[in-house]
């Protein structure tokens, strides 16, 4: 379980196949505090360090991909020198900052406008039909692992939706939404809240 807020961003210093996808990870990490069989989100996916090594901010670690997971993320987002988002799993005592993460990506989405407000970045993502009963005005999303707030959503004729999320400095300093163009892909994560309403809303409907 995780919570959306990103505590370092990676870089996969070497993807090798072999039957799965093995990944190197760079981070500003201490590997003493980095378990194998631990969980680590990394852009909003939770994986499995399966080896570790490093000095104290300057880590590594290796996890494996398979190829469901690579099929249900963003294409070539796996790719050396990629940056990535990381988040250890959280820890009983922890403070939840964002909002409850499972690191299950649910669908890849679209940018289709990034502007500048002041100092902050307004950016429009396009949800496929399927997601979009499930992205509501003030809830909460997760996009590349980062915790977000829906500033608005707008439908549109072919059941898929554009929502609107406000990037501040902080967040883009210290993540990779900073770097966001119109025509990225990224993974989303719907609010696990809303998941279990729609299900509620579909049974009641069928009684």
């Amino acid at each position: 379980m995780f919570t959306g807020i990103v505590t370092a961003i990676g870089t996969i210093a070497a993807a090798e196949l072999r039957g799965d996808l093995r990944l190197k990870i760079t981070a500003p990490l201490d590997p003493a505090r980095i378990d194998i069989g631990a969980s680590i989100a990394c852009s909003g996916v939770c994986l499995t360090v399966v080896e570790r090594g490093g000095t104290a901010g300057d880590a590594w670690f290796d996890v494996d991909l398979s190829g469901e997971t690579v099929s249900r993320t963003v294409p070539g987002m796996w790719n050396a020198g990629a940056l990535l988002n990381l988040e250890p799993s959280l820890r009983l005592g922890d403070e939840l900052g964002g909002h409850i993460v499972t690191g299950h990506v649910d669908s890849v989405g679209e940018v289709v406008k990034v502007s500048q407000d002041g100092g902050s970045w307004r950016i429009a993502i396009r949800a496929r039909a399927d997601m979009s009963p499930f992205i509501a005005e003030k809830g909460s999303i997760t996009v590349n692992g980062v915790s977000l707030t829906v500033n608005d959503v707008r439908d549109r004729p072919d059941g898929a939706c554009d929502f609107l999320l406000n990037i501040i400095p902080h967040t883009a300093a210290v993540t990779t939404l900073g770097t966001l163009a119109e025509g990225d892909r990224v993974n989303l994560e719907i609010d696990v809240l809303a998941r279990y309403l729609k299900r509620m809303q579909s049974l009641a409907a069928a009684r």
